[in-house]
């Protein structure tokens, strides 16, 4: 197939453009590099550019006869998108609609969408299933549901079929040493407990330690990076071979709290650090841990890498080679 990735110089698209080359799949790459990387991008073509660019995306679809596209281009960061909010809907929304149009123009008829379980608000119980309401309490949340329900409308309208994929946190790094997470700044809990252990952080912080959890602390869900590109690409090969629109949820199915992240990046890599017990953040769930079982049982997917140990492993592999500043 012919698939062109936007977002694809980002920690998430990087992987899936290795994946899709190694699937043997010509790859395609648009990205503004606002957040991602051009030697991040191995393999297939590159192109700089902007999704919010009618003329360009118009270029594009003219010189080449895609058979879908995967979208990794959202803005991510939670309370970035409180402070700003007009940001996230034009780049998440407004942008991605222009980008639908364009393809549904020239007859591409296949979607994958990087979406989030941020789409649930505040969980009513866990792990959340894809019956879960949809009560998003940020702007991001609110703009990837917006798009959850463009996608549906196009469907209707145009016959673009899409898959969207509903996930917390993407961790760890290629296996082969040749890909990794690199935020600037970094967000992340697991990049930045290894900072703290490779000694590029003082130390990090537990923000609340009074949660109705066995430990304490917060339980979120991890997905290898591996694991999470996977389940795209079985997505992709479902929907171009005739399948229909589907949302599912993806997660671990159990989460890990983050004192079991803090000792597991202490027991990979054999370092002291110090851990700073500070006051809770504002919306912070106790649990947030996704269903993985329609995924399962409609794709057949399953994670090559479920345990933490790994994740943080592959990830440690990552940060001790390049020490990314």
């Amino acid at each position: 197939m012919k698939i062109l990735v936007v977002g694809g110089a980002g920690y998430i698209g990087s992987h899936m453009v290795k994946m899709l080359h190694l699937a043997g799949h010509d790859v395609v790459t648009l990205d503004n590099l606002s957040n991602g990387y051009r030697d991040a991008v191995l393999y297939g073509e590159f192109v700089e550019g902007d999704i919010a660019d009618r003329d360009l995306l118009d270029q594009l679809f003219s010189e080449h006869q895609f058979d879908g596209v995967l979208h990794f281009a959202s803005y991510i960061q939670v309370g970035e998108s409180v402070e700003k909010p007009a940001m996230y809907y034009e780049n998440n929304v407004s942008n991605t609609l222009t980008l639908l149009s364009v393809m549904a123009d020239a007859g591409v008829k296949s979607f994958i969408f990087s979406s989030t379980a941020a789409i649930f608000g505040e969980p009513d119980y866990v792990p959340i299933d894809e019956k879960h309401g949809r009560l998003p309490i940020n702007p991001y949340g609110h703009s990837k549901l917006m798009v959850e329900q463009i996608l549906c409308d196009f469907d209707n309208a145009y016959g673009l079929k899409s898959v969207c994929l509903r996930y917390f946190n993407a961790a760890g790094a290629d296996a082969d040493g040749e890909l990794g997470e690199r935020h600037i700044p970094e967000t992340h809990l697991i990049p930045l407990v290894l900072q703290a252990a490779s000694g590029r952080r003082d130390a990090i912080s537990i923000f609340g330690t009074d949660y109705d959890t066995p430990d304490g602390t917060c339980i979120r869900d991890y997905i290898h990076i591996e694991d999470l590109c996977s389940a795209h690409l079985l997505a992709l090969e479902a929907l171009v071979s005739g399948g229909d629109s589907r949302v599912y949820n993806m997660g671990n199915g159990q989460g890990y709290s983050i004192r079991d992240v803090i000792d597991t990046v202490k027991k990979v890599t054999s370092s002291g650090f110090d851990v700073i017990e500070a006051p809770r953040r504002d919306g912070d769930p106790a649990r947030l841990v996704a269903d993985s079982k329609l995924l399962q049982a409609d794709l057949g997917w399953s994670p090559k890498y479920p345990d933490l140990e790994t994740i943080i492993r592959h990830a440690w592999e990552w940060e001790q080679k390049h020490n990314w500043t």
